[in-house]
């Protein structure tokens, strides 16, 4: 087995003696360095007058260049074919390599195999909405933003985080329990909760018992729309209808009752374009909250409730007030993603 190589330093202190007339055998007992080692380094710096590593070339492709661009050219234009039928497609014009050798190929060329992320199907009806949407808001001032009071539902299951967790373990040791995510079937049970949030922090969070209805989700916005909004301090002495209030467009939102309640109390409610996720910042913190509530380790619905309201509690107002200031940059990348899918 090759040792780890000489330093470049080392190497020239060997051209340096040899210049001021030592021979090999001196050098190697004056460093401790074999002679052979000697012999080939000087060797090297007589012919390349170079002490440093020369080009190796290796050993030769397998693949033709033609046989490389094509390799790359198809994983370029359909993303999800696999290894296995990228070695058969060499295979058929008589280049037959294993799937590594495919791998390297395409990571030269800064293509990796990567989990594909999960978005909402968007029609191009939805693209267009979305894509008016943030056309017609990009130019609206920062303050516009921070009396947005953003809101949402989110189902959140006991043993639901699907999240991929990396461990350090040693060979045949991938069954031992301490190596093992704990699962059960169906999540183990669940809730459902509604919240807001603006960017001077988090506000009420409500689990919904059983289905979400019309006059169940009106409750909901009479015991907690407008307290939210009294503690964020959206508005001027208690005069709320100076917030906006956002919401999506399922049907028990955008029911004639419920806009009836926000004519009624004074509220003004945001425009919003269907299948949007990515335009609305609570999904981050949804995101979040999964996270740290499946840290806790809750064992049953009740701890499960608990947690998440402590935890939505420990949002910092710093991290609400970032997902708002950046906003324009959410609307930015909708712009450029022409109403599609972004990184948020």
């Amino acid at each position: 087995m090759k040792n780890k190589e000489h330093t470049r330093q080392v190497r020239n202190t060997f051209v340096k003696k040899f210049k001021a007339g030592f021979g090999y055998k001196n050098i190697s007992q004056a460093l401790n360095i074999p002679r052979s080692t000697v012999q080939a380094i000087i060797l090297k710096w007589k012919e390349y007058q170079t002490t440093a590593n020369l080009p190796r070339p290796g050993r030769p492709s397998k693949l033709s260049a033609h046989t490389r661009r094509r390799l790359i050219r198809d994983a370029a234009k359909r993303p999800m074919i696999t290894l296995d039928e990228l070695q058969r497609s060499t295979a058929e014009v008589g280049d037959s390599v294993h799937r590594t050798t495919i791998s390297c190929i395409l990571h030269k060329s800064g293509l990796y195999g990567r989990v594909a992320r999960r978005k909402p199907f968007l029609k191009d009806i939805h693209k267009k909405c979305c894509l008016k949407f943030a056309t017609s808001h990009l130019g609206d001032t920062p303050n516009m933003w921070k009396k947005v009071l953003w809101s949402d539902e989110t189902k959140i299951e006991l043993f639901g985080n699907s999240a991929k967790r990396y461990v350090w373990r040693k060979s045949n040791t991938a069954h031992h329990p301490e190596h093992t995510i704990s699962t059960v079937k169906h999540g183990g049970g669940s809730i459902m909760v509604w919240a807001c949030f603006s960017s001077a922090g988090t506000g009420k969070m409500v689990k919904i018992d059983g289905k979400m209805d019309g006059d169940k989700y009106r409750t909901i916005l009479e015991e907690n729309l407008m307290e939210s909004a009294k503690d964020l301090r959206l508005g001027r002495r208690f005069v709320f209808q100076q917030f906006v209030f956002q919401q999506d467009n399922d049907p028990k939102h955008k029911a004639k009752s419920t806009m009836e309640w926000f004519k009624n109390k004074h509220i003004q409610v945001l425009e919003w374009p269907s299948q949007s996720p990515d335009l609305n910042p609570i999904e981050n913190l949804w995101k979040e909250l999964k996270t740290a509530v499946h840290k806790c380790s809750p064992s049953n619905l009740t701890e499960l409730e608990l947690f998440c309201k402590e935890e939505w509690e420990k949002i910092s107002v710093s991290r609400c007030s970032k997902l708002i200031e950046t906003y324009p940059k959410r609307l930015t990348a909708v712009i450029a993603a022409k109403g599609g899918a972004t990184k948020y």
